[in-house]
């Protein structure tokens, strides 16, 4: 006896078996991981003899594959990035022995500060073409030009010398092996804060990579400020310029006063 398929059966084969193959997958991880981090507070005062310091962010992954955890699969990026403001870029030359700006490009939202810090080699986790789509590490920074439409080879030749003057400065860094596990979905990462670090609202972001896909993101707000006499100076400036500026005179003319006293000639 021979059964024959209806073309109905036939359609429907591929279908039941695609169906199939997908119930087990979606058992085995019914939800995507995910990723979260802390910060231990949420204020940082600092004086005028701050000289920078290592900043401790924990964090724990969500739904976990154990099998993936154990092959270290998983790869965490953690970012402090500083409040954003426009920067002019300068550029001197030497005329007739004299150097002058000659040049500049300004530049938009640019990060103060930007301190990363990573599981293992950037080369080991994923991709350059992801880290550039998510603007990831000192070298991805998208810095904008102001005008866009500008000469493409002077955007990139000042744009170049803007990162590596915020690297020199220690503003910009990298920390590879400053993520740590210390279980399968508990982490802890250090990232530098820079001698000069702006005061104002600092981001901290976690970005999960498993098997060198990107799978989430994470963020927290850290707040920096002055503290003590430098904290009333700076409100001072801030709230009352007129008052601030005129006081800064008085007391240089005062200084300028004591001084001639002190070293006059009888």
């Amino acid at each position: 006896m021979t059964v024959r398929a209806t073309p109905v059966l036939c359609l429907l084969l591929p279908l039941l078996a695609l169906v199939a193959m997908s119930i087990p997958a979606a058992a085995q991880n019914p939800n995507p991981e995910g990723i979260q981090i802390g910060l231990s507070t949420e204020h940082i005062s600092i004086t005028a003899g701050f000289s920078g310091a290592d900043l401790t962010i924990f964090g724990a992954l969500e739904n976990v594959d154990p099998e993936v955890a154990r092959q270290g699969r998983y790869d965490v990026i953690v970012v402090l990035e500083g409040p954003a403001r426009r920067i002019v870029v300068r550029r001197k030359d030497r005329v007739l022995g004299v150097w002058i700006n000659l040049q500049s490009e300004e530049f938009e939202n640019v990060p103060v500060s930007y301190s990363v810090a990573t599981t293992r080699p950037f080369q080991d986790i994923t991709e350059p073409v992801s880290y550039r789509q998510l603007s990831l590490g000192t070298n991805n920074i998208y810095l904008q030009p102001a005008d866009p439409e500008g000469n493409p080879l002077t955007i990139a030749e000042f744009t170049k010398a803007l990162r590596n003057r915020k690297v020199a400065a220690g503003l910009y860094s990298e920390n590879v092996g400053g993520v740590r596990f210390l279980s399968q979905n508990l982490f802890r990462a250090t990232v530098r804060l820079a001698p000069d670090a702006p005061v104002g609202t600092h981001k901290a972001r976690a970005f999960l990579f498993k098997n060198g896909m990107f799978v989430k993101e994470s963020s927290a707000q850290l707040e920096i400020r002055k503290a003590g006499f430098e904290q009333a100076v700076f409100r001072l400036a801030h709230n009352h310029g007129l008052f601030y500026g005129a006081l800064s005179v008085a007391f240089a003319m005062a200084v300028g006063w004591l001084g001639s006293i002190v070293f006059r000639r009888d």
